[in-house]
């Protein structure tokens, strides 16, 4: 398993090269790609083609010292399933975020001539072959909006703009890792998940125990529209109680991805969380409706506990399910 994630990570920094300095010139690297899933509003493309013209060289044109930054960059092979089944496979992900300043307008968003700081979290699905079949992006677009000056969404509860690389641990692991430490970190991540995220009881926090998986000091850093905390209290009063208010069913069901190297772990999915819109969130009324939320989820295990945890929701998708299109709400505020 090390050379094939050895092999699948040279391969998606090769890709990440060509999307940064020539994106039209990254399809050709991409022969059995069968799906990317961009952020709304871009949504699933079934191309190379599509999918770099639609997000990428967009980006790319609008900001042409567009920098790319990498916190975190990790390989796996994944454990997906909540019953345990087989699950073979392997994937590659990183998170950090693009420095730059926009000279056109690009996804409708206005060039302000402000520096940038484009939040990015990327998975990458490969075969047996080691070719890319499938692959999911999240950008923070809400963050972006609040950049500019243009809030989509109300001032967030945590600290706003918040999204560093991991602490005293360097993140980006290109060199081979302990597979047993590794093994250990799925583990328990699987644990925390499927044993902690998935227990509660719609009523009571401590029914999920995050005590025992988070650290009293875990720094979460939470999407545009929900902002950064930095303690486990932080945690639960300033995110995790307003989320179970307005979603008291949700649960972890739908998985891409969950694998780990080293102490770093890793998960993913376009409907990794369902749920009922049963409450007020973010200042919107409760809907009923059914939602589905794409995320993309990092955390550092240490020792006994996670001790820092970097989240993706596609608030854009997530808003459009209850009925609301924040990039309208951004060009109103525009």
């Amino acid at each position: 398993m090390s050379n094939q994630n050895q092999r699948n990570k040279a391969t998606a920094l090769t890709l990440w090269a060509a999307l940064d300095r020539a994106p039209d010139s990254a399809a050709a690297l991409l022969p059995a790609l069968q799906g990317w899933h961009g952020p709304a509003p871009i949504g699933m493309q079934g191309s190379a083609d599509a999918i770099i013209g639609q997000l990428f060289a967009p980006l790319r044109a609008a900001i042409p010292n567009l920098r790319r930054h990498t916190h975190i960059f990790m390989g796996g092979q994944s454990s997906a399933h909540e019953d345990g089944r087989a699950d073979d496979a392997c994937w590659v992900a990183g998170t950090g975020y693009y420095s730059g300043r926009a000279v056109a307008d690009v996804f409708g968003i206005p060039a302000t001539g402000h520096d940038l700081r484009i939040r990015w979290g990327e998975f990458l699905r490969f075969d047996a072959a080691g070719q890319i079949t499938y692959a999911q992006t999240i950008w923070d677009f809400v963050d972006w909006f609040d950049q500019i000056g243009l809030p989509a969404l109300p001032p967030p509860r945590g600290a706003v703009h918040v999204y560093p690389a991991p602490t005293a641990y360097d993140g980006v692991l290109t060199r081979p890792q302990s597979e047993d430490e590794g093994a250990r970190t799925r583990a328990f991540g699987r644990e925390f998940i499927f044993g902690g995220l998935n227990q509660f009881d719609e009523n009571d926090l401590s029914s999920m125990g995050m005590a025992r998986f988070f650290h009293p000091n875990v720094k979460w850093y939470g999407p545009g529209g929900i902002g950064a905390c930095l303690c486990l209290h932080e945690f639960e009063t300033l995110h995790q109680e307003p989320w179970l208010v307005a979603f008291p069913d949700r649960k972890v069901m739908y998985l891409e991805s969950l694998f780990a190297e080293d102490r770093m772990l890793a998960a993913s999915g376009p409907r990794g969380v369902v749920g009922t819109h049963g409450g007020t969130y973010l200042g919107h009324p409760a809907t009923g409706a059914r939602i589905e939320v794409s995320g993309l989820d990092f955390w550092l295990r240490t020792g006994g506990q996670f001790t820092e945890n970097w989240v993706f929701v596609d608030m854009i998708h997530l808003f459009q399910q209850m009925g609301v299109d924040l990039f309208a709400r951004m060009r109103e505020a525009a």
